[in-house]
């Protein structure tokens, strides 16, 4: 009987949204995009890296809306994805690192001076009791619940296997095309089936086995079948939400032939042809899907909301100087500088002003309000507390700018085996142009104006010791707001200090 009153009130549901006109939406995800890994230029001139990437559909979606230059996501891939469907923001939520596909296995590498605390290394979950997780109300759940046909496609990677989230189902999607607890495609290829080896059914790609064998690269498969998809949803009218998380731009680095040779023809080593035309791949897939509704007049009442889930990757299986990829931009994914955290951005649809460029400081934390907003879901209970906020202002307003909103990063954990000054173990904050890192090995405050230094190259903590007093004071209330979790000392099993204790 419950089960036949649910799927009567998400029937309800759908003719009341259905009469209303609401608004199709879609979140186009990219995994492991930076924030120059584009030909749209996200900082006020094009530089030599934007110059290499070749990506017109984004430059199509650009001129069809608006581009955010100072929109965030968290330092790896988990969490961002994490406070995306919750809305809340990573320290809150407690999933600092990314998951691991076997349960109740954290993913910490070791070292030597600090222990990780306990964090939520099972992701989140839909239901109560689960050990490890976060227990929250998800974006799919309210929006099928208002009449959306709710659609994932690509990488999900919201939790381990053996709980109820690493299936996007659980969450609140009605279909589910290739999303499991992987954070990474085995292998890109349709003729390898998707896997490195014929026996990898953890990380081989699932959903797609009529593409097995045959010349095609996962991320065309993922396109044709969100299409599909969308094909067979227009026979009931109802709105639908997409959320088309692609497996691109993260490794391996697959040749896509349909565009690597034309980068090596221009001089790039083979790693960076492949980068390359997998980021072109990846927006053939967002051109696809943006022909696809204009062919179908769907186009006008659609949002599209792009973004990244981290800044780039950056380290050693990338071509030239580590941490070189991202330039200005300092360092890459895993850390706490801008590299890796700042994300391209760009939002077209009802109400969004066309080739409009809004420099308000976003963070993925808002998109979870912002989508309901979008919705028309103003009225909403969810288990968690909600810290973003709806963007609809910004949205329509590309001067309006609020320099008192926050932005906190956390991140307490060791993403790999690499020792550089700001990758993993640290907390950070921005209010206005303003941004303090807390490095928490060293128990060090950095302090950047990024208005006058987006490289942060000129630490200003000893020049401006009122400012850092404040931002430092800041960034503790904001932790200590959301219960975050810090660090241990391995010697001495004690916690580091709050920034606002450090010396």
């Amino acid at each position: 009987m419950l089960r036949l009153l649910i799927i009567l009130g998400i029937s309800v549901g759908s003719h009341l949204v259905s009469a209303q006109n609401q608004p199709n939406i879609i979140i186009f995800l990219v995994d492991d995009m930076g924030w120059q890994d584009t030909s749209v230029p996200f900082w006020q001139d094009k530089t030599p890296i934007n110059q290499r990437f070749h990506t017109p559909n984004m430059e199509r979606l650009a001129r069809n809306g608006m581009k955010f230059t100072n929109a965030y996501a968290n330092p790896v891939c988990t969490p961002t994805r994490v406070s995306l469907m919750t809305g809340m923001n990573v320290a809150r939520h407690n999933v600092t690192n990314w998951t691991n596909t076997q349960k109740d296995t954290p993913t910490d590498y070791p070292d030597s001076l600090l222990n990780p605390p306990s964090w939520n290394h099972n992701g989140m979950s839909p239901v109560v009791g689960i050990a490890k997780t976060v227990h929250a109300t998800p974006l799919p759940q309210l929006l099928r619940q208002a009449g959306y046909f709710t659609l994932h496609c690509g990488k999900a990677h919201f939790a381990s296997y053996g709980t109820p989230a690493a299936n996007p189902l659980a969450i609140g999607f009605e279909k589910n095309i290739a999303g499991t607890a992987a954070g990474h495609p085995s292998s890109f290829l349709g003729e390898k089936n998707f896997r490195r080896t014929p026996n990898d059914t953890t990380w081989g790609v699932r959903d797609l086995e009529k593409y097995h064998g045959k010349d095609i690269f996962l991320t065309e498969a993922l396109t044709q079948e969100a299409i599909a998809a969308l094909k067979e949803n227009q026979v009931s009218k109802k709105p639908f939400f997409l959320y088309m998380s692609h497996y691109a731009v993260h490794l391996p680095f697959d040749k896509d032939a349909r565009f690597y040779q034309k980068y090596l023809d221009q001089g790039l080593t083979d790693t960076e042809a492949r980068y390359s035309a997998l980021v072109e791949g990846m927006d053939k897939s967002l051109g696809d899907i943006m022909d696809y509704l204009e062919t179908n007049n769907l186009d006008k009442n659609t949002y599209i909301l792009f973004i990244s889930d981290n800044g780039g990757y950056s380290l050693q299986l990338r071509s030239g100087e580590v941490h070189s990829q991202n330039l200005p931009l300092k360092q890459g994914k895993g850390s706490l500088y801008e590299g890796g955290i700042r994300v391209p951005m760009l939002v077209s649809g009802p109400k969004v002003e066309k080739n409009s460029i809004s420099s308000q400081y976003v963070s993925i934390d808002d998109f979870f309000p912002t989508v309901l907003g979008m919705a028309g879901v103003t009225k909403y209970t969810t288990i968690q507390t909600v810290d973003g906020k709806n963007l609809r202002p910004f949205l329509e307003n590309k001067n309006k700018r609020d320099d008192k909103k926050i932005l906190l990063w956390h991140y307490p954990n060791n993403w790999t085996n690499v020792n550089f000054k700001g990758t993993s173990w640290g907390s950070a904050i921005r209010q206005g142009d303003w941004k303090l890192v807390y490095l928490h090995k060293t128990q060090t405050l950095e302090l950047y104006n990024l208005k006058n230094d987006i490289g942060e190259l000129n630490d200003l903590a000893k020049a401006q010791p009122t400012k850092l007093k404040q931002m430092a004071q800041l960034l503790t209330d904001e932790l200590k707001k959301r219960n975050a979790h810090l660090p241990t000392f391995k010697a001495t099993g004690q916690r580091i200090p709050y920034p606002d204790g450090v010396k």
